[in-house]
């Protein structure tokens, strides 16, 4: 099934976002998204050839698990995203659930998708979507932090977020703020990371085309 390019699909939601949100609402995610993406990625992101991080985990139904067991000893792509609230997160796991799931079946691989929100953010994703991937929780940013990716929301991002009657904080497992940047890692079946793409500007996202085209030069 062939799907929108995520950056069209990004594209259309700022256009609808411009007309629904105020102006001055609008203004401070704008100026946070420059910030990030003028900051670029940060300094002691891990590398390909470094081993994923191990850690503890928690199901989209709040059970113990862990990013290894979920992986099962298979190379995968693993998605960190910033939570169910995050529009761009939407889209990007619904074209990932279109384009990615069965060319990566056929590969004898799997799809997993990780981000710091409570768990009942995380069932509430996967339903919603219909998403037949794997959804965990990552409580603290444990995973994400040893990766390199965190970042927080500018106080200008949170005071618009509010207005909208979005709470980041509460919506996390650890009643933080702080998020991972959006990131794709291709790891194999030994936990190794073979390629990670991290975008601070959180509009952006891996391309499907780009995530096989990476696993298949990498595996």
């Amino acid at each position: 099934m062939s799907t929108t390019p995520i950056a069209d699909q990004a594209a259309v939601l700022q256009a609808n976002l411009a007309e629904r949100v105020p102006p001055a609402v609008l203004a401070q995610f704008t100026e946070e998204v420059q910030q990030l993406a003028t900051a670029g990625v940060p300094a002691g992101v891990a590398q390909p050839g470094a081993r994923l991080p191990e850690g503890d985990l928690l199901d989209a139904h709040g059970e113990p698990t862990t990013l290894y067991a979920a992986l099962a000893g298979k190379p995968a792509v693993v998605v960190f995203y910033r939570g169910a609230w995050c529009p761009y997160c939407n889209l990007a796991l619904r074209t990932y659930q279109a384009e990615l799931v069965e060319p990566l079946a056929r590969r004898s691989a799997t799809l997993v998708a990780i981000s710091p929100q409570k768990p009942d953010g995380s069932l509430t994703m996967q339903q919603t979507h219909e998403l037949t991937f794997t959804v965990l929780s990552d409580p603290g940013n444990k995973i994400a932090g040893r990766l390199g990716i965190l970042t927080e929301p500018t106080d200008g991002a949170k005071a618009s977020q509010a207005a909208l009657g979005l709470d980041v904080a509460a919506a996390n497992a650890d009643d933080t703020a702080v998020i991972p940047m959006p990131t794709t890692v291709i790891v194999d079946t030994g936990g190794t990371i073979r390629w990670i793409d991290v975008h601070p500007d959180y509009v952006k996202r891996s391309e499907p085309a780009q995530i096989l085209a990476a696993f298949d030069a990498a595996l």
